[in-house]
């Protein structure tokens, strides 16, 4: 069990600072190569595919205006429009919607960029948090670095059925040796590029009992942030916001997040829902994917909800 202080000193161990050249904003995003993504590929074997994302609820999760309009040619100031067939077509009709969230946080399925967490007041790859604006959002490893999308090979390994439970406890720690014992079980090997979604079996929990949990939760424990830097894993997952909470360390709130976003330039996947992907690769006997994450390319943001997509 790493100490107090061997967390901290994982800004320094586990730093990847330099490593793809001082002007890098992908971080580990840079592990995936295009070979990972032939491999990737390749992990297609029955051409099923499984969304690994919550449906946003209206209101609970987003604040939503929709208009209709049955007929376009009645809407007012249609009478303006440049166009004549605009005027004579009486038959069609249109609705659209403003749409209004804040997705980071412990219920939507979203993509943090490194810019979301500073740590002494400072960015991947050591830009200053300055470089985030209010007007105009961050200027420096925001979410538009993945803009030509994460494709890659997912692995998912499934905590709660290695321990023989429904779901882990809230504050129950996901260790390294889980992760190897999930392997094990599973017939699969995480390797340099892959993504890793952790099921704790909160997905479970949230579908029989409609409950979001509060800031306790289970998740990984910063002892895996090592493991996860040795494996070279480009992106990580979970069916909770990650950090196992409470994460064991008064001066570290959220180790996981503010080492991996900070240090490491590790990209992260939280609350996604891993429920109907664990019953795929349970039936298929197959717990490795071709996983495809597309951010929306909202500029100078920390991060954009996603539907994260599992194709086995």
């Amino acid at each position: 069990m790493p100490t107090q202080d061997d967390v901290l000193g994982y800004f320094d161990t586990l730093s990847n600072w330099g490593r793809w050249g001082d002007d890098d904003e992908l971080g580990t995003l840079n592990h995936i190569t295009d070979d990972v993504r032939l491999a990737a590929a390749r992990a297609v074997r029955h051409g099923r595919s499984v969304s690994c994302a919550w449906e946003v609820s209206v209101p609970e999760d987003m604040e939503r205006s929709t208009t209709t309009c049955p007929c376009a040619a009645d809407m007012p100031g249609a009478e303006n429009m440049p166009v004549s067939a605009f005027h004579k077509d009486r038959r069609w009709g249109f609705s659209s919607e403003r749409l209004g969230l804040t997705f980071h946080g412990n219920t939507l399925t979203h993509l943090d960029s490194p810019c979301h967490i500073f740590w002494d007041g400072t960015m991947y790859n050591g830009r200053s948090h300055e470089l985030v604006d209010a007007e105009t959002g961050s200027a420096w490893a925001s979410v538009t670095a993945a803009a030509n999308g994460i494709v890659t090979r997912g692995v998912l390994l499934d905590i709660a059925g290695v321990r023989g439970v429904p779901w882990l406890e809230p504050g129950q720690g996901v260790f390294p040796d889980d992760l190897e014992e999930a392997e094990r079980r599973q017939g699969v090997r995480v390797r340099s590029g892959d993504a890793v979604l952790l099921r704790t079996g909160y997905g479970r929990l949230r579908h029989e009992t409609g409950a979001a949990s509060g800031f306790t939760q289970a998740g990984w424990h910063a002892s895996c942030l090592p493991w996860l830097r040795e494996r070279e894993v480009a992106l990580i997952g979970a069916d909770t916001p990650q950090d196992v909470q409470p994460s064991g360390y008064d001066s570290v709130l959220m180790p996981v997040h503010a080492v991996s976003l900070v240090a490491m330039g590790l990209w992260l996947l939280d609350n996604c829902d891993l429920e109907a992907c664990t019953t795929t690769a349970a039936e298929l006997g197959q717990w490795d994917f071709q996983l495809a994450v597309a951010p929306v390319r909202f500029a100078g943001t920390s991060g954009s909800p996603v539907n994260p997509i599992a194709t086995f």
